[in-house]
């Protein structure tokens, strides 16, 4: 069963990183594609694969593996990208939303808005956002002790399995851990929704077709962010205590994701498919 799930997973992360890098790869290489929506969803396909990449080669070999090891600092920078990578995509869906606001709302000023720098100075911002959250993650599971049980009940390292292994009271720090990564989680979730909802409202006073192109730009967004937000925040906007369910939700927000964002994103984009079908032909 173990050798099933690793050729399973094996073959989604294969698709994760062909898919997210191929949208990468065709925003860079096409001369068509250099509007800010997709120079941010080319970082969000690089941060997809990097995002993926911490949890799920580890998950692919330990399933060959009858013991399952992993050092103490190994498991730590585990937590630390998994968190880094996972905040700066959920800032960049914030930037995302903010983008399609403005080009929906505010046509008229959008280059003006969204202007080069501005767009770089965003994704800047996410990264850091992201770094902060990580390393505020990190620092508080280094000020635990581990002398107890040395079994992680989960598939990758990660802030609530890890406090069960510490032999002190982690009240204070679990609290701390859930401000952090749950009201993050929260917040963003909210502002996306809100967003979303003054995007539609303001959609009455477009033509029929600007109001189709709006809709379908706005069901794929709150798609990958429904899928994304709602299991984080099973996961991290709870008491610090691991739940049987907590591998089966990990899975929908560190690989399910991942794969779809492709296919949500821009596989069902016109624009996105002829410039791939251009880039394929050119080579």
């Amino acid at each position: 069963m173990q050798k099933i799930i690793s050729v399973i997973f094996l073959l989604m992360y294969t698709a994760i990183v062909l898919g997210n890098g191929l949208i990468v790869v065709t925003i860079m290489a096409s001369k068509g594609l250099t509007s800010p929506m997709y120079f941010f969803l080319s970082y969000l396909s690089f941060v997809e694969i990097c995002y993926c990449s911490v949890t799920a080669p580890k998950l692919i070999l330990d399933s060959f593996i009858e013991r399952k090891v992993i050092s103490l600092k190994g498991c730590i920078t585990q937590i630390f990208f998994l968190h880094f990578f996972g905040g700066t995509e959920i800032f960049l869906l914030v930037v995302m939303a903010y983008d399609r606001y403005v080009a929906i709302c505010k046509p008229l000023h959008y280059t003006v808005i969204m202007s080069r720098r501005v767009c770089g100075l965003l994704v800047g911002a996410a990264w850091g956002g992201g770094l902060l959250h990580s390393f505020g993650q990190t620092f508080l599971i280094f000020q635990l002790p581990f002398c107890g049980a040395k079994v992680l009940d989960h598939y990758f390292c990660d802030v609530h399995p890890v406090l069960k292994l510490a032999c002190s009271d982690t009240f204070l720090i679990g609290t701390l851990i859930i401000a952090n990564g749950g009201s993050i989680s929260a917040v963003a979730f909210v502002l996306l929704m809100a967003s979303y909802v003054v995007i539609l409202h303001s959609l009455r006073s477009q033509t029929a077709d600007g109001r189709r192109k709006a809709l379908s730009t706005c069901v794929s967004h709150v798609a990958v962010v429904s899928l994304f937000f709602i299991p984080c925040s099973f996961v991290y906007l709870r008491p610090c205590v691991t739940l049987p369910a907590d591998k089966i939700v990990a899975v929908f927000y560190t690989v399910v994701t991942p794969l779809l964002n492709p296919v949500i994103y821009s596989f069902r984009n016109a624009e996105v498919k002829n410039a791939m079908r251009r880039l394929v032909r050119g080579k």
